[in-house]
């Protein structure tokens, strides 16, 4: 028996790159920065150390979610991991990559909207949807968890 599962969390490195196969499957390419946390040996202070990791978002949950993505946005992915190995066309040489196949995408960001938008910038250059396109206020659902009716009492529990 084999597990294949890898959950990660962590910033975009590049804007997200969406293309279509010739069978018209959309593809979208991310590439996510996972930090280590490190102790320089000179100076004995900690410091993070970035991880690079591809991750491959397949069909229409790639349409869906590239819009939302740009550089910075903070992420947690989960999925599988693919191992690809080809042959470089201009030296020849064989080439191989390791990499998520992103069967969940989370955004951890807060408030997040299209890049196609006119967004707003807040002070630390982070993207936030517009006070003004917020939506209303949604009605409260009723609690989970309604009392007991009268006259149930513990001695009624058969265990």
């Amino acid at each position: 028996m084999s597990i294949n599962s890898v959950s990660i969390s962590g910033n975009l490195g590049r804007d997200p790159e969406l293309r279509v196969t010739p069978t018209g499957t959309s593809v979208l390419s991310l590439s996510v920065a996972v930090n280590d946390r490190v102790r320089d040996q000179q100076t004995g202070e900690w410091r993070d150390r970035a991880n690079w990791v591809d991750v491959v978002v397949f069909g229409s949950r790639a349409d869906a979610i590239a819009p939302f993505l740009a550089k910075g946005s903070k992420v947690a992915v989960s999925g599988r991991l693919r191992w690809s190995q080809w042959q470089d066309k201009q030296t020849g040489a064989n080439r191989s990559k390791l990499e998520v196949v992103a069967g969940e995408v989370v955004f951890l960001t807060p408030q997040q909207q299209p890049t196609n938008q006119a967004p707003q910038q807040a002070p630390q250059g982070r993207t936030y949807a517009p006070q003004a396109t917020q939506a209303a206020p949604r009605p409260q659902a009723a609690p989970a968890y309604a009392p007991p009716a009268q006259g149930v009492y513990d001695e009624d529990i058969p265990f």
